[in-house]
């Protein structure tokens, strides 16, 4: 008997934006490997459905038993929280609205009734106007899970990286790069790898300054604050290496030489992963994985782009290859 796909939750993001859009675009596809539930609004997955243009129907659900999960209709688990639909807008009501679809996944996988998460994109303007503090998922699933210790995964092909910081000021960044929270980072990589089915993972930390200090004649935090914690977790057992020059890390381990890449803030990690992901044109690729939680949490990693939204042009790649990851995830916390 054939065991069956993991459940996976997909939120359906911004109703404004392209969510429900790359949802039904990528359904197919993802029911080949997954049994993908749409935690959202059943109307605004119906609209999608019209402006893409496919031969599906919306099964509307009250809980995640109810779902069949067939090729010829989408099983959305429906909130009916959206009054009115405009694409292409900020607005609180939609804010709100993304934001309930997160927790009531939340609620099904701390509850065991899906097996992971995979996240459409929301609008934080959207969000802040409903009231969220929260710069995005992350800091909203940390602690809603009450997670202290979690970073950003993001993984592009071969190309993967990690972050010590994210949606803060560089000032800010630049002030959390200390060893301990350059350790947990490690640390954190490594488990997140291994749960990836990578069994022996290799490291490697990016510096801060340019050149990582170039021995001090650029800045001392390299050697003063990264350079213990890669030791400290070279103790552990872990097989880090740096810090490393941030001009050339991410094309070593993009050639192989290191399984992760542990960024220093924000943009230091994410341009690279965009300019791989982004580069091939309309299919924008990338995914955004939260580590260090209970619960599995993928998502894409592209936003709402209210720019496109409603013409059916936007590329469901980075959704099918969120969903794959989860699914991956997935099976390897069974074993």
């Amino acid at each position: 008997m054939c065991e069956k796909p993991p459940v996976v939750g997909i939120t359906m993001g911004d109703p404004g934006g392209i969510g429900s859009e790359v949802i039904v675009k990528a359904y197919s596809d993802v029911l080949g490997f997954s049994r993908p539930l749409i935690i959202g609004d059943a109307d605004v997955v119906a609209d999608a459905i019209d402006v893409c243009e496919r031969s599906l129907s919306v099964d509307r659900v009250n809980a995640v038993a109810d779902a069949r999960f067939a090729p010829e209709s989408i099983p959305v688990l429906d909130l009916d929280n959206v009054d009115t639909l405009v694409r292409g807008e900020i607005r609180k009501e939609y804010g709100a609205a993304s934001l309930e679809y997160i927790e009531r996944a939340i609620e099904l996988a701390q509850a065991s009734e899906i097996d992971a998460i995979t996240t459409a994109p929301i609008n934080k303007q959207s969000t802040k106007l409903a009231g969220s503090n929260y710069a995005g998922h992350t800091g909203m699933l940390a602690d809603y899970t009450e997670t202290d210790d979690y970073s950003m995964m993001l993984v592009e092909d071969e190309l993967r990286v990690t972050h010590v910081s994210t949606h803060v000021s560089l000032r800010e960044a630049c002030d959390r790069v200390t060893t301990e929270n350059v350790l947990k980072t490690i640390r954190l990589t490594d488990a997140a790898l291994r749960d990836l089915g990578i069994t022996s993972p290799s490291v490697g930390v990016a510096g801060l300054n340019p050149h990582a200090s170039d021995g001090g004649l650029l800045g001392n935090e390299d050697g003063a604050r990264i350079e213990p914690a890669v030791e400290r977790a070279r103790n552990e057992g872990i097989d880090a290496t740096g810090p490393e020059s941030p001009d050339t890390v991410y094309v070593r381990a993009a050639r192989g030489e290191f399984d992760c890449v542990v960024s220093m803030y924000h943009d230091q990690g994410h341009i690279p992963i965009k300019m791989l992901g982004f580069a091939g044109g309309d299919a924008v690729s990338g995914v955004n994985t939260t580590i260090g939680l209970p619960i599995i949490r993928t998502s894409v990693d592209h936003g709402t782009a209210f720019d496109i939204a409603g013409e059916g042009i936007a590329s469901e790649q980075s959704l099918i290859d969120a969903v794959k990851v989860a699914v991956e995830m997935a099976g390897r916390a069974d074993k």
